[in-house]
């Protein structure tokens, strides 16, 4: 009887091994409520019976990680997946490096729990090439409650109201907004401020279509103006200030507030703080039921070994990120909100329930609008002339008119590149 079980043991262990496939996965998620969130993933698909090799590329803009990732696959070595989004999908889709998806996503019924916006993101001639991990906002303004509260301030919804108080914050010594020094990070907030000034229509035109008459405009002038007031409110002297150490400045009441994307709940969260007691969650001044939106991805890659184990460790890797269980638990860790719009509300704080609302009504309203900053209105090109330029006219600001000029030639300069 005891040499039986020994063999039934022995003979599930050989099953579970021949089973076991690896994957590695691109992404540069490195925060702790990223990495936490992460973790689930991992989890699921360590129950699966497959191990994890993380392919780490720290930097929260992702250029880094991109810059290697193409090192990679020119070495026809690529990973099992990558954290891609926006029009680099289609590139690497074009160029014949990812899988085909749609048995997995006509299975799981995709198009049916999936928004359009995020459906057609995640396509290359109506084929799935990539799998959806979340919608982020990214017209978001943090703050610390409890120190508006000793100032007895309310949580500003104009600019003028903004000005007003960050006025009354600096005077009583602290700091008024707290944001690194980098490219991305401006850059992120420079968008939110071109939608509350120009309006969802102006940003299309200006952002995702990219017109130069209005990328050199008056309304751009505006959105420079704005841009370089808010700068006055910074101490951008922490040249290597990460976006999280941003963000606990704001946890600690050093900083009143922060403009980042609800990536950043995910360190409150993880910091044990609730939403309304010990911060708030807002929209950027002006831009309330308007809509900003980042989706995190990961593209799946056509794999060279064609190796059993880890082709179906790929597929189990696609069927997780879809999951009820995945969508919910990553998105509560992370900050965002699931992609699939057929989960409900219930768990969810205060915050992800207000971001689920918005992106509906933006959604109705046509104010549902993709973020130039992290990819998702343009090419990794493109944005990184972006990137380029809002740096440059952080660092040493020109006029409005001068600046407006200064980039729309580059994002004109951008494209040309592509062609």
């Amino acid at each position: 009887m005891r040499k039986t079980l020994a063999l039934l043991v022995t003979l599930c262990s050989l099953a579970t091994i021949a089973h076991a496939g690896e994957v590695e996965v691109l992404h540069y998620w490195t925060s702790g409520g990223e990495a936490a969130a992460l973790d689930v993933l991992k989890q699921q698909m360590a129950d699966d019976g497959h191990q994890w090799k993380d392919f780490v590329i720290a930097g929260g803009g992702g250029a880094n990680a991109m810059a290697e990732l193409q090192s990679r696959v020119l070495k026809a070595r690529p990973p099992t997946a990558a954290q891609i989004k926006g029009l680099d999908i289609q590139r690497w889709a074009r160029l014949g490096f990812l899988a085909n998806l749609n048995d997995i996503a006509q299975a799981d019924q995709w198009d049916k729990n999936l928004p359009k916006v995020v459906a057609d993101a995640m396509k290359h001639k109506g084929k799935y090439v990539a799998v959806p991990v979340n919608v982020h906002r990214t017209n978001w303004l943090w703050v610390n409650k409890p120190l508006l509260d000793s100032l007895n301030l309310a949580v500003p919804t104009t600019w003028d109201e903004f000005d007003s108080a960050a006025a009354v914050i600096q005077q009583a010594g602290y700091q008024v907004i707290a944001q690194g020094n980098q490219a991305w990070q401006h850059a992120t907030l420079f968008e939110a401020v071109a939608l509350s000034i120009g309006g969802p229509d102006y940003y299309r035109r200006a952002f995702v279509q990219h017109e130069f008459s209005a990328m050199k405009s008056t309304t751009t002038e505006a959105v420079f103006k704005r841009y370089y007031r808010l700068l006055a409110w910074m101490d951008l002297n922490e040249v290597d200030l990460e976006w999280s150490q941003a963000t606990q400045a704001v946890i600690d009441g050093r900083a009143a507030f922060q403009f980042m994307g609800d990536w950043a709940k995910g360190e409150f969260i993880k910091a044990g703080k609730v939403a309304n007691r010990d911060y708030m969650c807002v929209a950027v001044p002006g831009t309330a039921n308007e809509f900003i939106f980042n989706i995190d991805s990961f593209a799946i890659f056509n794999l060279r070994d064609n190796n059993a184990a880890n082709l179906e460790a790929q597929r189990d890797l696609v069927k997780n990120v879809m999951s009820a269980s995945f969508q919910r638990t990553f998105n509560l860790n992370k900050g965002s909100i699931p992609a699939r719009t057929d989960l409900s509300a219930a768990g969810f704080d205060l915050c992800a329930k207000y971001s689920m609302s918005e992106f509906l009504i933006a959604n109705e309203q046509q104010a549902l609008l993709p973020s130039i900053a992290h990819g998702m209105a343009t090419t990794g090109t493109v944005q990184s002339y972006f990137y380029d330029r809002i740096n440059e006219l952080t660092a040493k600001p020109l006029s409005p008119k001068e600046s407006s000029m200064a980039l729309a030639k580059a994002i004109r300069y951008g494209q040309y590149i592509l062609k």
